[in-house]
């Protein structure tokens, strides 16, 4: 079985660098949780994967690139940075064609090879900020 820090790492990999809806069903446990930056909370892939989309539709050509990563126990934290631009219509924006940078953290809690839990820190004002400012 993978480690927590294995789990985390292809996480990354699959679900948003290579866009595996299905590896959101292998890794995110059924009633897992996933508390998002700006309040949203999900339980399970499905919804996951519905949050995943409507990023995805706003920033088709997102990449995500580990920059460190740890864990302890259950535990694992990513540290990343994301780049992207907005060229499509999601997250009830207009594309604006902006280069989209931001870095944040995602620390999950793993059990019997499954995310059950994750929590995301990172800047959502910020990247809104930019999305919505003159190309």
């Amino acid at each position: 079985m993978s480690s927590p820090k294995e789990i985390a790492v292809q996480w990354f990999q699959e679900v948003w660098n290579e866009r595996k809806p299905s590896a959101i069903y292998d890794l995110f446990a059924e009633e897992a949780k996933g508390h998002l930056e700006g309040g949203l909370e999900v339980t399970g892939p499905a919804a996951f994967e519905a949050f995943q989309k409507s990023i995805l539709a706003a920033l088709p050509d997102i990449r995500i690139e580990i920059i460190n990563s740890l864990s302890d126990g259950d535990d694992a934290c990513i540290l990343w940075r994301a780049t992207a631009t907005h060229t499509g219509h999601g997250m009830d924006m207009a594309p604006t064609g902006n280069p989209i940078k931001m870095r944040g953290m995602t620390w999950f809690q793993v059990k019997n090879g499954k995310i059950v839990e994750g929590w995301d820190s990172w800047d959502i004002g910020g990247l809104m900020q930019t999305m919505r400012a003159p190309a």
